[in-house]
């Protein structure tokens, strides 16, 4: 049986649309737009029909129409499109992390995901940084569910190599094997799940053990309103506490009126925020950021932001970018 002919998960159907899944959730309780058929084991699942209408309600939405008339609309739809393609990830477009189900961590590309991370995929040369073998045996450790090896495995390669080396040539290649295993199989979200939990705390405890910060202004960072996808955020913040940089992370779906009172509490060197997902990339909101003096630099990174930014915003569209145009704010 085919994956159409089976039907999608939700979190398949996240991955094929670029939507988060409590966000379809959402669309499904308020205006119906949910799986129309259920699985052997009795579990609701999307077919092609439902994912056409889906695909419509996202596009209406990004043209301004209210969700509530877009979801009107998309309901009249019928029929059964051609089958969606499935879809094709790499370590710089691909929704890792726990986040894409509501928690925390997200992904590499960030750095999991899209901007701030993707080169450094491939392992380098001799000394680099981890190489295939690291992430053979992480991947290995995860699919199995073995906390311990896959926190050992982390905690070593940030130790020997660092962060930027450990997230571009470790955390990225195995997110990516683990999310390409879901989209052979279906299954492996816990494994995710597993994985992303552990880089959050292996960065975590990484930046607890660096120097202490040295006085200067902090950077914040933060995920976009509505944007759940967090790793790429803690990975910057760890890297930046290698440097002896303070920072401060608001974590995932930031309000912008929340970050706008911590830029004005903290008068940061630079702020910097993540939106992996293009429904959290709307622009309008950085230009009401307040204006600091001293100025903060303002930076994003992340596939979601497809829209032209205000002016003085700065993009990347790297790992290495984003720490260079974070530390180029510092004295």
């Amino acid at each position: 049986m085919s994956e159409e002919e089976a039907g999608y998960g939700i979190g398949a159907v996240s991955r094929l649309l670029g939507v988060p899944a409590p966000t379809l959730r959402t669309w499904n309780l308020r205006y119906g737009l949910g799986p129309s058929r259920r699985s052997a084991g009795g579990h609701r699942r999307y077919d092609a029909a439902d994912l056409h209408r889906l695909r419509e309600m996202k596009r209406l939405i990004a043209e301004g129409l209210p969700p509530a008339e877009a979801a009107r609309h998309a309901l009249t739809l019928t029929g059964e499109p051609p089958t969606p393609p499935a879809p094709r990830r790499t370590s710089a477009t691909r929704p890792t992390e726990a986040g894409r189900a509501g928690g925390a961590p997200a992904g590499a590309g960030g750095p999991s995901a899209g901007s701030a991370g993707a080169e450094g995929a491939e392992a380098g040369p001799a000394g680099a940084g981890p190489g295939r073998a690291g992430v053979t045996s992480l991947v290995r450790a995860a699919f199995v569910l073995d906390s311990h090896a896959v926190t050992h495995l982390l905690e070593s390669s940030l130790a020997a190599h660092g962060v930027r080396p450990t997230w571009e040539r470790l955390v990225l290649p195995a997110l990516d094997a683990v999310c390409r295993r879901q989209d052979d199989s279906g299954a492996g979200i816990d494994v995710e799940h597993l994985l992303s939990d552990r880089v959050l705390a292996a960065l975590h405890r990484h930046a607890l053990r660096q120097a202490a910060p040295a006085g200067r202004r902090p950077v914040l960072l933060a995920c976009a309103e509505d944007e759940q996808h967090t790793l790429p955020v803690h990975a910057l913040a760890a890297a930046l506490a290698e440097e002896g940089v303070e920072t401060r992370v608001l974590g995932a779906r930031t309000p912008y009126a929340a970050l706008a009172h911590a830029m004005r509490r903290l008068h940061p060197a630079a702020v910097f925020v993540w939106s992996q997902q293009e429904l959290t990339g709307a622009t309008a909101p950085l230009a009401a950021l307040p204006r600091l003096r001293p100025a903060a630099r303002l930076i994003v990174g992340g596939r979601g932001w497809r829209e032209a930014l205000p002016e003085g915003v700065i993009r990347v569209d790297t790992f290495r970018e984003a720490l260079s145009q974070l530390r180029r704010t510092l004295p």
